[in-house]
């Protein structure tokens, strides 16, 4: 399974409209259990990706990190994106599935 599999994910929950871009609005969705996945860019700064991992491992939301801000950022078609909640369940499913396999791999 290549990375550019969840990537193409990526972008086609973005045209569903299924993503939470910028921080102040993933940190409300993971406040209000709407997201059910985060992704995190490696790139980004220690004091967001603290507060996205507290935040993700109190209210039990899976949190990963993934490649850098601009291969994110161009998978949604968006720039300068440093983190992506995925709100809708099989969305969010199917990547993390995606991600453990990419990960093991």
């Amino acid at each position: 399974m290549s990375k550019g599999t969840y990537l193409d994910f990526l972008g086609l929950a973005m045209r569903a409209g299924k993503i939470t871009v910028g921080e102040e609005f993933i940190v409300k969705d993971i406040q209000s259990k709407r997201a059910k996945l985060v992704l995190v860019a490696a790139d980004t700064g220690k004091q967001t990706k603290k507060k996205l991992n507290d935040k993700c491992s109190y209210y039990q939301i899976p949190i990963f990190e993934v490649d850098d801000r601009q291969t994110i950022s161009q998978a949604i078609g968006k720039s300068g994106r440093v983190a992506i909640a995925v709100t809708e369940k099989g969305f969010a499913k199917k990547m993390q599935s995606l991600l453990e396999e990419i990960n093991r791999g």
